[in-house]
This record gives structure tokens, C-alpha cells and sequence, in this order.
């Protein structure tokens, strides 16, 4: 990421969330994983692995927290700056509002029940910060933690 302004990059974003979502179905057998698409045509503007570890560790801590369900949508993001959407919602317990703040600090972690670093979300909140990108955490309609990365598309 640290590159991104000496070199452009161009990530098709689709392909990268349907290799993911295969690979969460088949680590997750238990659980329904869906992927709903809402924007074909996203192309991220940044490196493929950077994607992949957004991604890969979101939908991680789905599947160790959600119960039964584990949803990702992409979408395009309305502003003023071309960006896109990638939602991941699982039905777990989620995290309490006060704990946010925690949950995203490296090493922290606010249930111990599961095993895990605590490095997770701290590694999301740099790679998207690293792209100007913007992360939220709260409830989802599934009923636990909903993830929402915004991150810059590639302008033509």
C-alpha cells in the first residue's frame, strides 16, 4: 500500500470476493456464506493482496463468531470521491458499541472465549487507512457484527 503513489494499481474486485467467498464456504461448512453483487465493474484501486487481507480477515472473524450465517455484499458507494462498499455481517453476537474502539486496537481483544491474536481488525484498520479508506463496525440486520470497508475505485 505503501507504494500506491509511484505505481498504479488495479485490482478487479469481483473475482477476488468470489475466490474469498469460495474459501470461506469451504472453511465454514456449518454455516450458510453468501456473496451478494451488487457492482460488477469494481476495479480497486490498490494491490490484489491487500484486498485479500481485508477481506480474508473479516471474513475470518465471521466465521469464528457467526452462528449459522455469514453475509458479504460489494456495492458503490455515493459521494463525492469513486468508491465502493464491501459489507460483512455474520449472526454472532457482535460487538458492543463501547468496545469498538478496543476491538480495533492491535493485540486487543474483547472476548477470549475463541482463540485469535487480536491483530485481525487492527491489520483491516491499517491497510484501509494506508488507502484513504474509511472502516465501520456495528450491528448488523443478521443480528451480529456488520464491517463496512469503503476503498477508492480506479479512475479512468
Amino acid at each position: 500500500a505503501a507504494q500506491r503513489d509511484s505505481v498504479v494499481f488495479r485490482t478487479p474486485v469481483t473475482p477476488v470476493l468470489k475466490r474469498m467467498h469460495r474459501v470461506a464456504q469451504k472453511l465454514n461448512p456449518g454455516m450458510k456464506v453468501e456473496f451478494r453483487n451488487g457492482f460488477q465493474g469494481a476495479v480497486f484501486a490498490g494491490e490484489q493482496e491487500d484486498l485479500e487481507e481485508i477481506v480474508g480477515n473479516l471474513l475470518e472473524n465471521a466465521g469464528k463468531w457467526g452462528k449459522s450465517r455469514i453475509l458479504m455484499r460489494l456495492g458503490m458507494k455515493n459521494g463525492a470521491r469513486k468508491r465502493f462498499e464491501i459489507l460483512i455481517e455474520d449472526d454472532g453476537p457482535g460487538i458492543a458499541p463501547d468496545k469498538i474502539e478496543e476491538a480495533l486496537k492491535r493485540g486487543r481483544r474483547v472476548d477470549e472465549t475463541k482463540p485469535g491474536t487480536g491483530l485481525g481488525l487492527a491489520i483491516v484498520q491499517d491497510t484501509v487507512r494506508e488507502y484513504d479508506g474509511e472502516l465501520h463496525l456495528g450491528r448488523g440486520a443478521l443480528g451480529g457484527l456488520a464491517v463496512s470497508v469503503v476503498l477508492p475505485l480506479v479512475e479512468d
